[in-house]
């Protein structure tokens, strides 16, 4: 698969920040989009030349974890950046498992909706996924904390499934103003108990009635531990960054919350979403603010760590 755009994820930061260094350098990210090079004789539904995207697992598609939407947790797959398979931040990829794993898509590589459909390969679908399992509908509350990019793709996505009332907790204005756009009705720029209280403020003491942790550190589940709604529920898919965190009856427990997340399985959302994106309903890859080429993904990296910029696009 010949790689049209990549991008940096926030979640690529934690590895830049502890692998050792290397003389020949590490092939890293897992968003990619592109066009099919070659296929291997035992692919049956893809053909050179056909525009796909590459969630950010790949899955055989027929085991029963794939049959029930749990891609990320198939029996024959794996994540990008494993020993042998490499990463997409890349001008090529080999792509194992190519028929369960890509998802074609009827657009060609000059397409002015690359940006938003690179989104199908994590961001979007992981926003998407914070919210699907958080139950979010219309009568639903919702806090999300982190105004980060799969922040913002959880306040997209509980929009999108009805949410009236979505508080984004978030202190950079430039994002805060893009969450603003992307459905949220409130932001709330505190952190740690003062977050906490002004939430309460505006849901009358209650909370909400799903909480969306979007970080993956511990002030941020302390922080959503504190707004949940008695009987609510707290959808983590920030990668968490600890190990243990607070469960008994003083915190979820005695009030009947909830807790769920985990890593999204995009290739069961792909064909869901797609459609909006498509037809111009959403508009997600404005979360990108910043384009690097290839050569210059390191500069990427920097931006991000540095939060110049808020999600970086590679291209080659």
């Amino acid at each position: 698969m010949r790689v049209v755009r990549a991008c940096v994820c926030g979640s690529d930061l934690h590895p830049y920040h502890r692998m050792p260094a290397s003389p020949t350098g590490n092939t890293m990210g897992h968003e990619f989009i592109g066009v099919v090079e070659e296929v291997g004789r035992d692919v049956a539904t893809l053909k050179r030349g056909g525009f796909v995207i590459a969630p950010f697992a790949w899955s055989d598609g027929t085991c029963d974890f794939c049959r029930e939407g749990l891609q990320t947790s198939c029996r024959h797959g794996g994540f990008w950046n494993a020993p042998g398979v490499g990463g997409g931040q890349a001008e090529a990829v080999r792509v194992p498992l190519a028929d369960g794993t890509l998802v074609a898509v009827p657009v060609g590589e000059d397409s002015i909706q690359l940006p938003s459909l690179l989104t199908l390969s994590d961001v979007l679908g992981t926003g998407y996924h914070a919210a699907r399992m958080a139950g979010v509908n219309e009568r639903t509350t919702v806090t999300v904390i982190g105004d980060g990019a799969v922040g913002l793709m959880a306040v997209l996505s509980a929009k999108r499934l009805g949410a009236q009332r979505i508080i984004l907790m978030g202190r950079h204005t430039d994002r805060t103003d893009l969450g603003l756009e992307f459905g949220a009705t409130d932001i709330v720029s505190e952190r740690g108990e003062e977050g906490i209280t002004k939430v309460r403020e505006l849901t009358g003491g209650d909370g909400t009635h799903a909480v969306l942790e979007a970080v993956g550190h511990m002030p941020a589940y302390e922080q959503a531990v504190g707004i949940v709604r008695p009987g609510g529920v707290i959808s983590r898919v920030g990668v968490p960054q600890y190990e243990e965190a607070p469960i008994g009856f003083g915190s979820l427990f005695g009030a009947n919350i909830t807790l769920t997340g985990g890593p999204a399985p995009v290739r069961a959302y792909i064909n869901e979403l797609l459609p909006d994106i498509l037809d111009g309903r959403i508009e997600p890859g404005k979360v990108f603010d910043r384009t690097v080429s290839l050569d210059e993904t390191p500069d990427g990296y920097r931006a991000m760590d540095d939060r110049t910029a808020l999600k970086v696009l590679v291209r080659p």
